[in-house]
């Protein structure tokens, strides 16, 4: 019995670099981790010293990472259902319905 067309294997590189994801995540990470660097570290800040530099490139890292994942699960996502669209053109032996 054959089955419908397999899915198509996504390039990781196309998940993380496509469809201008670093661009959208950087723009993210610069506004969310402004905003978290001066709520986690406002009082350091104010009191005219600088915190500690790994937690501030830490707190820029953290929305980039969570923009640029969240993109490659919904292009995923979008991907297989795409798929299944194409799946249910099928009948059970494979051929068009």
């Amino acid at each position: 019995m054959a089955a419908a067309p397999p899915f198509q294997k996504i390039k990781v590189s196309t998940l993380l670099f496509g469809d201008g994801t670093p661009r959208k995540a950087v723009l993210t990470a610069l506004i969310v981790g402004t905003a978290l660097t001066v709520i986690n570290h406002g009082d350091t800040l104010l009191a005219g010293q600088f915190p500690p530099l790994v937690k501030v490139i830490l707190t820029y890292c953290v929305p980039y990472c969570v923009t640029t994942w969240g993109a490659a699960t919904g292009k995923l996502a979008q991907e297989r259902r795409h798929q299944m669209t194409l799946s249910d053109r099928f009948d059970k032996k494979g051929y068009p319905s």
